[in-house]
């Protein structure tokens, strides 16, 4: 078979994949229709054990009612019960998703209860890789500027459509991060995991600092903290300084200055990269 079959085939099997998805939307019958969102409430958080692993995340006990009969559950996060929580303290509130009419089969979720949307993610990308499969026919018959074109000139749009939202958040995080209280913290525990890689049987050990700390309105807040505290391993019984959001405890930091610096870097890379494919798409237009 020829390459055009091959892309006919491509853009037949993925269109037919999309039809599906949306056809299963329309209907009401995809998973994010058919999930039910609440609001739960940790009443209880345990303190990670020093050297265990950070993969079950903070072990805790929520609260949530049933939004369809008000009936209240009382549950915790041992197996595989969604997202990792790696910020806890008692009164957050937390999502929890269930099928319909099983809240026994719930899960977790650090943001809370929101609308799920339609479940068009795959269709979505299943359209891409039709529309990607079109671009391919169009260089091959007509010229690879039709390729910059065709990728360059969608992806230039949607970044600049973006990039005054972009600009927004990151001016909201900037303030932020100047709003921000310092308190005393302290390193309670540092969890530990070790993978071994199947190929060349490389040991990989992945270390993650457990910090304690009150917010100046007494919230206790237990959090995994990713980075920021040199020497992880040693870091046991470690005093720092938290810089926290009122708002929001889970949004912390311990450099507000080098989260600033990181913020700047962030936009100045993503204002660069919507010039260079408008630039692309441009070659394009100007090659046709």
């Amino acid at each position: 078979m020829g390459l055009h079959v091959y892309l006919a085939l491509w853009c037949g099997g993925f269109g037919a994949w999309a039809l599906v998805g949306y056809g299963r939307s329309l209907a009401g019958m995809t998973r994010a229709q058919r999930t039910v969102r609440a609001t739960g409430r940790i009443v209880r958080v345990d303190e990670p054990r020093h050297g265990s692993s950070p993969s079950d995340g903070i072990a805790v006990v929520v609260s949530f009612q049933a939004p369809s009969t008000g009936e209240e559950f009382t549950v915790t996060n041992d197996g595989e019960r969604g997202e990792r929580i790696s910020v806890a303290w008692t009164g957050r509130e937390i999502g929890v998703h269930y099928p319909r009419g099983r809240p026994h089969a719930f899960r977790f979720a650090n943001h809370l209860s929101e609308d799920g949307g339609r479940g068009l993610g795959w269709p979505n990308f299943a359209l891409f890789l039709v529309y990607a499969g079109l671009v391919a026919v169009a260089a091959i018959d007509w010229g690879w500027p039709w390729a910059l074109l065709g990728f360059c000139g969608p992806w230039a749009l949607s970044g600049m459509y973006h990039l005054p939202g972009n600009i927004r958040d990151r001016n909201r995080r900037l303030d932020e991060l100047a709003a921000m209280a310092a308190v005393p913290g302290r390193v309670t525990a540092v969890l530990k995991s070790v993978t071994v890689d199947s190929n060349d049987g490389h040991t990989l050990t992945n270390l993650m600092p457990v910090v304690t700390f009150t917010t100046l309105d007494g919230r206790e807040v237990t959090a995994y903290c990713e980075s920021g505290i040199p020497d992880p391993a040693g870091s046991r019984g470690r005093d720092l300084t938290i810089h926290y959001a009122p708002a929001d405890p889970a949004v912390f930091v311990l450099d507000v200055e080098a989260e600033r610096r990181s913020w700047k870097r962030d936009m100045a890379v993503n204002v660069v990269g919507v010039l260079v494919v408008a630039a692309a798409a441009v070659v394009g237009v100007v090659a046709l």
